[in-house]
Parts: C-alpha cells; sequence; structure tokens
C-alpha cells in the first residue's frame, strides 16, 4: 500500500498534538510537518509537495480557505474546524471532508479512508517503462507512447499528472513526478523544483532561482539552488 505524505495546519497545539497522535494510527499516513499558519505550510509545499493536508480555518494571518487559493498545485484537503458555518465554502473548493471539533477517531478515519480513496485511484495502473536506454513509454490518452529522452526539455507536475513537455509536442500522462524521476537518468535530467524536472542539455541559461529550457524560465525551488549543474 502507497503511503500518502500529509502535513497539519492547525493554531491549537492540543488539536494538532490530537491530530498527530491518530495519523500515528493509520500505517498509509506519513506526517511530514506540523504548521501553526498559512505562510509556514506554503514554504512547506513550495519545496515538497504532500498528498493531504488537515485544514483549520482559523489560523493567524491568511485565514485556511484563503490559503487554498493561493496553492498553485492544490493537495487534497480535509477541514477540521469547529465552525460548521463554512462546509457549503469548503465543498465549492473540492474539500474532501469537513470533521468537526471534537471528532473521534472513527470518524477521522473515515476521512481519510475517503482521502486514500482518491489518492489511490489516481495512480497509474501501471508504471511506464524504459524501452531501452533512450526511450521511455507513457500512458497518453489510454495509448501507449514511445518518447525519446533526446527530445524532452522539460517535465512539469500538475497535481496526479505530468506534462511532458518536448522539442516535438507536449503530452500529458498520468504518472507521478517522483515516479517519473525514477524512470529517468539522474545524468541526463535533474529536478530543480519540486513541480520540474529538467533536460540538463537543454539548459540553455540560468540564474539563482530560474533556469532557461525551451525558451521557458522556469523556477529553480529553494533546497534545489547551488546543485552541482549549476556550478
Amino acid at each position: 500500500m502507497r503511503k500518502m505524505t500529509c502535513i497539519i495546519l492547525e493554531d491549537e497545539p492540543l488539536a494538532a498534538a490530537l491530530l498527530a497522535e491518530y495519523i500515528s494510527q493509520v500505517p498509509y499516513l506519513d506526517l511530514k510537518g506540523q504548521y501553526r499558519d498559512a505562510r509556514s505550510a506554503a514554504g512547506h509545499l513550495q519545496q515538497e509537495m504532500v498528498d493531504l493536508v488537515f485544514l483549520d480555518i482559523h489560523l493567524p494571518g491568511l485565514k485556511g480557505f484563503d490559503f487554498l487559493r493561493t496553492i498553485p498545485v492544490q493537495p487534497t484537503v480535509i477541514v477540521t474546524t469547529a465552525y460548521p458555518q463554512y462546509a457549503v465554502e469548503g465543498f465549492e473548493l473540492n474539500i474532501t471532508d469537513y470533521l468537526l471539533k471534537p471528532f473521534s477517531f472513527e470518524r477521522f478515519a473515515i476521512a481519510v479512508r475517503k482521502a486514500y480513496s482518491r489518492f489511490d485511484a489516481a495512480k497509474p495502473a501501471a508504471l511506464p517503462e524504459k524501452e531501452d536506454g533512450n526511450v521511455l513509454v507513457l500512458t497518453v490518452d489510454r495509448k501507449k507512447l514511445l518518447i525519446d529522452l533526446d527530445n524532452i526539455l522539460y517535465i512539469e507536475s500538475q497535481r496526479e499528472y505530468v506534462k511532458v513537455v518536448t522539442t516535438n509536442g507536449v503530452y500529458q500522462s498520468k504518472i507521478s513526478t517522483a515516479e517519473i524521476e525514477s524512470l529517468l537518468p539522474s545524468s541526463r535530467f535533474c529536478r530543480i523544483h519540486r513541480s520540474f524536472i529538467v533536460a540538463l542539455d537543454k539548459v540553455t541559461g540560468y540564474s539563482k532561482t530560474q533556469a532557461l529550457v525551451g525558451g521557458q524560465w522556469l523556477p529553480i525551488g529553494r533546497s534545489y539552488r547551488g546543485a552541482a549543474w549549476m556550478k
């Protein structure tokens, strides 16, 4: 069973501690961090995307739903709050479930199972394979497509899909960024951001925060700066 990575965004220490305890009892959840404000959580998501966010609504500074609207790639969200009046707005934002405090572990488990069902359904039926050392086989529009590695410019994450930008066209495949990264030779491809993988021989310029690939300036994540290819 694949694990879902998650974070807690909750400013009440006792509520955060209870959530962490509940999460520890679910074998397919992997807690990556706990945050008390939206700004700190946004910093995490800029460096490392997660599959699930446990989100309180009333946070210091930027409120929970406003925070969601600032995220370019929104993960699955379970709201945890004492305020039932926000449920309609939450579901308009495609919230997976809405837990009213105080909630039991049993109710928590129902919400998590619902989130995991979405997560599991989004995985590819079978991982693509390398046909040989220079060809990648991906499923595109329910068809197998052979992509020459020499033609790939960069790969962009789009939630459960990736966009593969090549010199011949743009293709979308239902596979995670981590999965496709594992299929690419590390000597030729490098992740420069949580959402971008580039072909090193297609990088035609770069700064501390951006790389020029195929005429497009792509962001370089803070944790990826100073990599060997930039020196």
